[in-house]
């Protein structure tokens, strides 16, 4: 048995009805050259052979003395957590999508362990579908992706990959089960656990108190009293709608160099221009600028499970119709974060990060405070692989994040780089954000006003 973190725990506590803390991803696949008619069902024939999986997804969750921890199920069942789909004609994306975003809408079942993987046939062009979801409390982003990158090859002759809840996981000393004595060396650890978490409270505070005065005179630095109020951050209900979209990153890249920015930057300044044009389009633009939660992974491992991230606050700059003076904007907001950053360890970052978006993980979980609003909107960058990768032959033609709304923070935004594509994933309250799916025209929108101001010309 292993207990969960305090940050895995987390995200059970976040979970309500409307509130599903899933992460997920849709993985679009070609046919391997000769297959016949019938090649998705018998993939999916072969998948079922794998009926013993490996950890974490052999793992279920179960609490003794006030501790969550994950167990071995001993009674799993691969046909509840593995299920073979079919698209409606006529199987286009827009089908795909209103798919995923009905699965993507279901809380899963907490006694059986947490996650599904969802084979999707039907998609036009001799295409396929692959549609997997696990709870946040047993993965994040970053290992996630790392864990679908080892289940795919770049080999497209290799055959007989295992699915990824098959695949063996590292070796590990195995833990007995809890015992009340455990309650005795639970405490001795969390006494050890505690003490260095003391011990970064000095420059955590150091760093607390300098951004507080420094917010009064810097227009770059992102307080946490800054976000305005908007659509974005209403109520939500448990309905999503996902909308995905690729983009070559050769695009980016060239804007990037033409403003001196990051891909980052300029991920930033065109989800911001979209955001703009959409909130217009719903006579909803506050004239203070939108605000986004910045995810930045500090692990310093290739393990898989568990959270290890922390979070920047960046001024999106959508109170300016120029796309230029907004980047700018952009770039020295994220600047001054990353210049605040680098001067902490990462248990210092992780606990400025608890106190410093505590307010509103307080308002999240309670709504106590709704005009308490740290971040408008969350936006991640994610990097993926840079080599063509195949599944027993089928080409991964794109890769994209379906992500986690919360309430009061309708609008998640993950992207994914995949060999020169970057992958937009937009996930969104379906009744809060109507008509989300036209962020895709105003992504696009976004990239060719950047080129425009850049004198760079796109065919």
């Amino acid at each position: 048995m292993t207990p969960l973190s305090p940050s895995d725990q987390l995200f059970l506590w976040l979970e309500k009805r409307q509130q599903p803390m899933h992460v997920g991803g849709l993985q679009l696949f070609s046919f391997p050259e000769g297959a016949g008619p019938k090649y998705v069902t018998e993939l999916a024939e072969s998948l079922r052979a794998y009926s013993c999986p490996q950890a974490p997804f052999d793992q279920h969750l179960v609490s003794k003395f006030g501790q969550s921890y994950w167990e071995t199920d001993t009674h799993f069942d691969l046909e509840h957590h593995f299920r073979h789909e079919a698209l409606p004609k006529p199987g286009r994306i827009r089908e795909l999508l209103a798919r995923v975003s009905a699965e993507h809408s279901n809380l899963m079942d907490r006694e059986r362990p947490l996650w599904e993987v969802h084979l999707i046939e039907g998609v036009r062009g001799k295409r396929f579908a692959l549609y997997s979801k696990m709870h946040h409390s047993m993965i994040d982003g970053m290992s996630g992706m790392r864990l679908c990158m080892k289940a795919l090859s770049t080999d497209p002759s290799a055959r007989d990959l295992p699915p990824i809840w098959a695949m063996q996981p590292k070796k590990k000393q195995e833990q007995s089960k809890p015992t009340p004595t455990d309650l005795i060396s639970s405490l001795a650890q969390f006494s050890g656990a505690a003490g260095k978490q003391l011990s970064t409270l000095p420059a955590v505070a150091r760093e607390i108190a300098k951004s507080v005065k420094k917010a009064k005179t810097d227009p770059n630095y992102v307080s946490i009293f800054q976000a305005p109020q908007c659509l974005l951050n209403e109520p939500i209900t448990g309905s999503r709608r996902f909308a995905a979209q690729s983009y070559p990153i050769e695009r980016i890249k060239r804007i990037g160099r033409a403003f001196d920015a990051t891909v980052n930057d300029v991920v930033l300044a065109i989800c911001g221009s979209a955001l703009r044009d959409y909130l217009i389009s719903q006579h909803a633009l506050p004239d203070q600028p939108l605000i986004a939660q910045v995810p930045v992974s500090i692990r310093q491992d290739d393990s898989i499970g568990g959270n290890q991230i922390a979070m920047i606050l960046a001024n999106l700059g959508t109170h300016i119709a120029d796309p230029s003076n907004r980047i700018e904007v952009i770039k020295a907001s994220v600047n001054e974060a990353k210049q605040r950053f680098k001067q902490m360890t990462p248990a210092e970052l992780l606990n400025y990060t608890a106190l410093t978006m505590a307010p509103s993980a307080l308002n999240i979980l309670t709504g106590l405070a709704p005009k308490w609003q740290t971040f408008n909107v969350v936006i991640s960058n994610v990097p993926g692989p840079k080599e063509t990768l195949y599944w027993n032959g089928a080409k991964l033609e794109g890769m994209y994040p379906v992500s986690i709304p919360v309430d009061r923070v309708a609008l998640n935004i993950t992207l994914l780089s995949y060999v020169d594509q970057l992958e937009f994933g937009f996930t969104a309250c379906r009744r809060t954000l109507p008509s989300m799916q036209r962020m895709l025209d105003y992504v696009e929108n976004g990239i060719h006003e950047l080129e425009v101001a850049a004198d760079i010309n796109h065919r």
